[in-house]
């Protein structure tokens, strides 16, 4: 059975990008585009073996869905790579401290480079 990876990405067009190549590399794929989406998934029950956030969402930002991802227990071990375009320091101590992974810089990274990480968190 596939991983399954939740992708939250409110840029439309990259969303599909990561979508294909990780799609394309064997694992299955649940998107959300704003934060009410990412909650309806986080407390669905749905299991989800990795999720690749964005910090700068409509409404309500990635740090805030990162805290309810680590409130919920079924979800507390899941690996989170934050992939986003904050690069500051505050903003990556912050994420490390909620227990993220991994953190990328989208402009630094290429999409090979995200799907390396990714299979180094989970596998196949």
């Amino acid at each position: 059975m596939a991983k399954k990876i939740l992708i939250i990405e409110d840029d439309l067009f990259l969303q599909g990008l990561e979508a294909t190549k990780l799609k394309k590399d064997g694992y299955e794929l649940v998107t959300a585009v704003n934060s009410k989406e990412a909650f309806k998934i986080i407390d669905g029950g749905e299991k989800i073996d990795l999720i690749l956030l964005d910090l700068l969402l409509p409404e309500v930002d990635g740090f805030m869905i990162l805290e309810k991802i680590r409130e919920n227990k079924a979800m507390l071990t899941v690996p989170v790579i934050v992939f986003s375009n904050l690069s500051e320091e505050k903003d990556i101590a912050r994420a490390q401290k909620l227990g993220i992974s991994e953190f990328m810089v989208k402009s630094n990274f290429t999409l090979d480079e995200l799907t390396k990480k990714v299979k180094d968190l989970i596998g196949n």
